[in-house]
Order: structure tokens, then sequence, then C-alpha cells
């Protein structure tokens, strides 16, 4: 599957270098997941907040996705590092669906790879985007 052309916020790019930056410092430092989302933030389109589309998935936007073999749907919100964990749902940007999933607009369709192989998910809504929501920060 060919990537799609994601779009990022301004504010978004600046706080995901930084955290790149600061993992790189500690465990994170040599996984193949902080190369995979440098990859994605360098192939993205870079938008002001206010021009961000409604339904793109950016950082704190809450989403229902739809594996597209076993037709499950999953309710989850992107977060930073340090806010990942905190209750079930809520995924890191570093975690390998975090960084698939960052960038894409409902009706898209990316590829997670698992242990058990890749699967392809289907960005069916976003629930909640702070951008839409006049959240800039």
């Amino acid at each position: 599957m060919e990537p799609r052309t994601i779009r990022i916020t301004e504010i978004d790019e600046g706080k995901l270098r930084a955290a790149l930056r600061e993992a790189q410092k500690g465990d994170y430092r040599n996984s193949a997941y902080i190369q995979q989302l440098e990859g994605e933030l360098d192939r993205a389109e870079i938008v002001k907040p206010a021009q961000i589309p409604a339904d793109v998935i950016t950082m704190n936007s809450r989403v229902v996705l739809v594996d597209l073999t076993e037709g499950d749907r999953m309710e989850l919100t992107l977060v930073f590092p340090e806010d990942a964990g905190k209750s079930p749902g809520i995924v890191s940007i570093l975690a390998p669906i975090g960084t698939a999933m960052i960038g894409y607009r409902e009706g898209d369709v990316f590829e997670w790879s698992t242990p058990d192989g890749p699967v392809n998910l289907r960005v069916e809504k976003v629930v909640y985007q702070p951008e839409a929501d006049g959240v800039f920060d």
C-alpha cells in the first residue's frame, strides 16, 4: 500500500520533533518507531492549525478505526508519550499504531504493523479533534 500524503499542524510538528529528540536520549534511542515517526513528519504537509480539516487525525484527536479484515472497531485517542497509558484507548504517538494513524483523515486506509503481520485500518470517524474545537496549542 502506497502511503498517502498526510497533514500535520505546525504546532504538532514542533512538539513531535521535540518529543523525538527527548525519546532519543532514553530507552527509545534506537527504536524503529522513532525512525518511522521521523519519516512521517518528513513526508507530511505541514499546515497552520486553523487550516487543518476537521476530519484529519491530529495530536489529542479521538478516532474510530475499523480493521478491514476482522471488522473490529476501536476508539483511540492519540497523545504525546507522557500522556499515554492513563486509561484504556489512550495511545502514544510513539506506539506503532499511533505513528501509523497521525495525519490521516476519515475514509483513509493505512497499514499498521503488528507482531502477527500488517493490518489495514480505515479511519471511520474523527470523533474529536482539538483544532476543530478551536484548541490550537
